[in-house]
């Protein structure tokens, strides 16, 4: 693994060590059947490089990406970096005015994307963008900018275009997911992109005879940096498909040859849905990085495929600050020991950010123990990066607990814990319950402020069903049975699907923002009582049948 001096942690160098050590190996193949060793990698973005100097991008010049999963995007992660400039990924399904505040906050001098622009960005001030880089063919030129494609940017190779940078050096402006506002753009340093990798190829003990099957996008720190920044350190092979697919999975699998792999959010679930085949072991995969890991189907999952479980707790912020070993037992949220050669980590009150005993529940706070280890700010915010690094901690924003072995417990979102009848409820346990009701295929629970409840929260549980909308009185006499009787929820609503971002977390924000609407159940107004003993329920017949009939579409 290329574990280089800490002042040399960029992934630039990386790239250069292996070109010149492992030139001819394959760094990464593409599911459409592109692919490109380090060697054809590291000249293809010195052409790049080119190119952008000679179109004024110089250091600290912002270059936006629009695209989805491809050779060019790999290429022009690199090329922007040997410029010194910064590379600002967008989401690609972006549109309209989430297009545009990324552009509007980041300033990008030049953007490169795989579709025409157009109609997202007619009428907006465009007067500091230079040019327009199509990545299949120019883009059209109604917005007044010079385009061009993206081969015509990367025609030739001058050496003296070519920069180096540092390790304390911003390469990148990543944006959150915006679950909870507008999204940030976090800025990262080099030695931060580049322990992303190191931390990776660690938590999954990735080699140079690996293959790691990368189905996120490269848009997102756990594709860019993680999994392909692993393979860079250590020479493993990267197989990068379009989009993530759970009926495509174990193909995928197969046909790559990978050995490792990472799921997020829903995916693992997703794919432990899809019916069994003789093909679930017919593979090589060892090991799988799953975020995060439910005690409801983590078992399963093992069995049917035949992999580890590896657990892991990081930010796009703050890296991979912990994460489970191979010989550890399973517990589903413990996600390991702190890597307390890079990072410090408390548990304090969120109130007032007094440090908590072992087993309390709190909020998760990190500092770095090396400099530009760690993101550098909030780009164009800086009172929301002083209020997140407030009291010289980094405040994750997550629940958490260190246990009396030192071992980190990922509880939930802060945002996301629910505070009723005295009790701190996580919304990620009472999802677990309601999901292995066998009619359930997916769920969300939130906490809803309502009048007469003292300012806490009570319980709202959304539905995915397998087949049919669920009988809500029925389902709710399951839960009472499973779940302690203040964690039962007092609202449900059947549902076809819950929106996510991209990398598959549920935008919660957006269901709170809807209140109690029309379609939403609520038990005590049905009449629904919940008896104080052993979770058993009564109910008033007629009452439930008519609020229950008006509530299952």
């Amino acid at each position: 693994m290329l574990e280089l001096e800490p002042r040399s942690w960029t992934l630039v160098e990386a790239l250069r060590r292996q070109a010149e050590q492992n030139g001819d190996a394959i760094y990464c193949r593409f599911s459409d059947g592109a692919s490109c060793t380090f060697g054809e990698l590291d000249l293809a973005s010195d052409a790049c490089a080119t190119g952008l100097g000679r179109r004024g991008i110089g250091p600290g010049d912002r270059v936006m990406i629009i695209a989805g999963n491809s050779m060019e995007f790999l290429v022009a992660f690199f090329g922007v970096q040997k410029r010194r400039a910064v590379l600002v990924p967008a989401n690609a399904e972006l549109r309209g005015s989430m297009l545009t505040h990324q552009i509007s906050n980041s300033g990008p001098k030049l953007i490169i994307a795989d579709r025409d622009l157009t109609d997202d960005l007619a009428g907006h001030d465009l007067s500091k963008i230079v040019g327009f880089i199509g990545l299949e063919h120019a883009a059209s030129d109604r917005l007044g900018i010079a385009t061009e494609s993206f081969s015509d940017l990367c025609m030739e190779v001058d050496r003296a275009a070519i920069l180096q940078p540092e390790a304390r050096d911003i390469c990148l402006f990543l944006y959150t997911s915006g679950t909870s506002g507008s999204s940030k753009g976090v800025r990262i340093p080099q030695a931060h992109a580049y322990l992303f990798g190191l931390q990776q190829a660690r938590a999954l003990s990735v080699a140079k005879a690996d293959c790691y099957l990368i189905s996120l996008p490269m848009f997102h720190v756990n594709a860019l940096l993680m999994s392909l920044g692993s393979c860079l350190l250590t020479g493993a092979e990267a197989y990068i498909t379009k989009r993530f697919s759970a009926s495509q999975w174990i193909t995928d699998v197969q046909t790559s040859g990978a050995t490792v792999t990472n799921t997020l959010g829903v995916m693992a679930e997703f794919v432990l849905q899809q019916p069994e085949t003789a093909q679930d072991r017919q593979h090589r995969l060892r090991r799988v990085m799953a975020v995060p890991v439910s005690a409801q189907w983590a078992d399963a999952f093992r069995a049917r495929f035949g992999i580890e479980l590896v657990q892991v707790y990081g930010m796009t912020e703050c890296n991979i600050v912990s994460f489970t070993s191979a010989d550890s037992e399973l517990v589903a949220g413990c996600v390991g020991s702190v890597s307390t050669e890079f990072f410090d980590v408390a548990i304090v009150d969120p109130e007032t950010d007094e440090p908590l005993e072992p087993n309390k529940v709190g909020e998760i706070v990190v500092r770095p123990r090396l400099p530009f280890c760690f993101m550098q700010g909030y780009h164009g915010i800086p009172e929301t990066t002083v209020q997140a690094w407030r009291n010289l901690w980094f405040h994750t924003g997550d629940a958490g607990r260190l246990d009396e072995f030192d071992k980190l417990h990922f509880v939930d979102r802060m945002g996301d814990c629910i505070r009723r009848r005295g009790e701190n409820i996580s919304s990620f346990e009472i999802e677990q319950v309601l999901l292995a009701h066998p009619e359930i295929a997916e769920c969300a629970v939130i906490g809803i402020k309502v009048d007469g409840a003292g300012g806490e929260d009570e319980v709202c549980a959304y539905l995915v069903s397998r087949k049919h909308a669920l009988d809500l009185p029925g389902f709710l006499e399951w839960c009472a049975g499973r779940l302690p009787r203040y964690a039962v929820p007092r609202f449900l609503c059947n549902t076809e699907e819950i929106e996510k971002t991209p990398t598959g977390k549920v935008k919660k924000r957006a269901l709170r923002d809807r209140g109690l609407a029309p379609d939403i159940w609520d038990r005590e107004m049905a009449g629904y009582k919940l008896e104080r003993d052993a979770g058993r329920t009564t109910r008033s017949p007629g009452r439930l049948a008519a609020t229950s009939e008006q509530n299952r579409g």
